[in-house]
């Protein structure tokens, strides 16, 4: 689903044709904002969450117009079409016949929910039917999930195109270049959906398929929005993208987004360690990204995801040793693991270093109890990432803090967290 609100957010400045047909331009411009293509994907999912795996399609269907009557009317004024915005009113809402995009840009969670091609098309039918009852429009739902599903299963580009192609008829011959010049502003499946396809396709990794996305014009925040779904599915998303997308949502759409990913085993870890470590796995992410290719932009990226963990109130988890004083102060047995560290407790406790080969002297640091328990057993305590990096520049005897010694290591040197702080000082200004 992140990937359907990225293609919303980042597309919605050039929607109606206003951008220059361009892979290069700022990817969240300064009127990047959510619209209702990521309102109606966040309701559809909320449906079928609340439907569980097996509940039959009339049951869906109840669950996914209450779901999308319910936030329409919590979001009025983000930009839905005049039939749509009349069927959010309704008191019995009813299909009218639609064979607009709507129907497949809303649709990326049916592709991820269920565990067989058949039944995901079918989920994907009934959400469409509530409004999109039209063949082409139904037709445009299921594609879309159906690539979904495939795309996190393990098929290849070739196999996603054939499936396209021969199970739903879209003609896919045309390339992105032979595209873009003539298209314009359409909201129909039928001239959505294969352009969608298309620049999916031809993209390289998820940030060039939502840059060539919007390179296409038209429609342009749910084409991207729709090509997007089907990117994250087939490559995944930059943890900072993820970072970007929990920024520029509301609250309320923040916890489906949590219930989706709990719902897929995707925040299992920390789970019950609070707020304060439970999206540090974005900064795993992108420290296994850096160790695949350690280059520049890469690295700029994995600093930015733990300057973002840092102003979300991020945690690490840090092993200490108790001093003396401690021992005399007050009953150790008393502390608990993920007890909070407090501006008084760092001269209570030593936090304990690792010394590398080449005779540095190093913090330890951690994203969660999971990444520390593959190590040696130790005490440990929870504090903030910003008055750990700062403790860190402010410690002499240590050459910076190493996160995760046991797995995927990073290791961010004094000067690296200087100019992560100074960078963070210059954006302020």
């Amino acid at each position: 689903m992140y990937g359907a609100i990225l293609g919303d957010i980042i597309g919605s400045p050039y929607e109606f044709d206003q951008g220059d047909k361009t892979k290069e331009f700022e990817l969240f411009g300064k009127d990047a904002h959510f619209t209702d293509d990521s309102v109606m994907t966040v309701a559809v999912a909320e449906a079928l969450l609340d439907a569980g795996k097996d509940a039959p399609a009339a049951r869906i269907r109840e669950l996914v117009t209450a779901s999308m009557q319910k936030w329409g009317r919590k979001y009025p004024h983000a930009g839905y079409g005049g039939r749509f915005r009349g069927w959010l009113k309704e008191k019995n809402p009813a299909p009218y016949g639609s064979f607009g995009n709507g129907s497949a840009m809303r649709v990326s969670a049916a592709g991820w929910l269920y565990d067989t091609l058949e039944r995901t098309e079918e989920v994907a039918r009934a959400t469409a039917e509530v409004t999109h009852n039209h063949p082409e429009g139904i037709k445009g739902a299921q594609a879309v999930a159906g690539i979904i599903f495939l795309a996190r299963t393990g098929s290849t580009k070739e196999q996603l195109r054939e499936y396209a192609a021969e199970r739903y008829g879209y003609d896919l011959s045309r390339t992105c270049d032979e595209i873009r010049p003539d298209y314009h502003h359409v909201e129909s499946c039928q001239q959505t959906v294969p352009e969608a396809i298309t620049a999916f396709l031809e993209g390289n990794d998820f940030e060039d398929v939502i840059r060539t996305a919007v390179s296409l014009g038209g429609d342009c925040d749910t084409l991207t929005a729709i090509a997007g779904s089907m990117a994250e599915a087939f490559y995944g998303i930059p943890a900072l993208l993820i970072c970007e997308c929990q920024d520029r949502v509301s609250e309320d759409m923040q916890s489906i987004l949590n219930r989706f990913d709990n719902t897929l085993g995707r925040n299992k870890r920390d789970e019950e360690s609070g707020a304060g470590l439970k999206d540090n796995i974005y900064i795993e992410k992108a420290i296994e990204i850096f160790h695949r290719e350690a280059t520049r932009e890469n690295l700029v990226r994995l600093l930015a995801v733990i300057d973002k963990r840092m102003t979300r109130q991020g945690q690490f988890v840090v092993p200490v040793e108790p001093s003396q004083a401690a021992f005399d102060m007050f009953d150790l047995n008393t502390i608990k693991v993920g007890d909070t560290l407090t501006s008084q407790e760092p001269l209570r406790f030593r936090l304990l270093t690792l010394d590398t080969k080449d005779g540095r002297k190093w913090y330890v640091a951690f994203t969660g109890y999971g990444e520390m328990e593959k190590g040696e057993s130790t005490s440990s305590l929870t504090v903030s990432i910003e008055d750990q990096l700062k403790n860190t520049l402010d410690s002499e005897g240590v050459d910076g803090i190493i996160i995760n010694p046991w797995s995927t290591a990073f290791l961010m040197e004094k000067e690296l967290i200087q100019l992560m702080f100074k960078a963070e000082e210059d954006d302020e200004q």
